[in-house]
């Protein structure tokens, strides 16, 4: 049988190197980090992160990637895309909203909510948008 899935794919500029070791603290695992130098690119972008990838004992996997400086588009949390970290292991996911929070900003604190479940939304220090969602048991 065929599987599909989705991957999150983060870019930045110059900050992607730093953001995959912060979400590795919070998150838990190694990051992978693959530079432009090491595919031959020299000069200022050599340093760049072509491709870094953080797979978490959880299952939680990011990719993430440092934009040269020939190549134009949205980098953190612009463009209106926010992640949303699931599930019923509240300790877990209380841990993480509280780690991301480090040296960024709530919100919306992660409170219980009106459909049962705690919610909470904040902007991490790299401007990437995270919001939390415990189930209720």
């Amino acid at each position: 049988m065929a599987t599909q899935f989705l991957t999150t794919y983060l870019t930045f500029r110059g900050e992607a190197a730093d953001a995959l070791h912060f979400y590795a603290q919070v998150f838990g695992g190694q990051p992978e980090i693959m530079r432009h130098g090491d595919m031959g690119a020299e000069g200022a972008d050599a340093d760049l992160v072509m491709h870094g990838q953080l797979d978490a004992p959880s299952g939680i996997r990011l990719m993430a990637a440092d934009l040269p400086s020939f190549m134009e588009g949205a980098t953190g949390g612009a463009g209106g895309v926010s992640l949303c970290l699931h599930g019923d292991d509240a300790e877990a996911l209380r841990g993480y909203f509280n780690a991301l929070s480090d040296g960024g900003e709530v919100r919306f604190p992660l409170e219980k909510q009106a459909w049962g479940d705690e919610y909470g939304e904040l902007v991490d220090r790299f401007g990437i948008q995270w919001g939390a969602n415990i189930g209720a048991s």
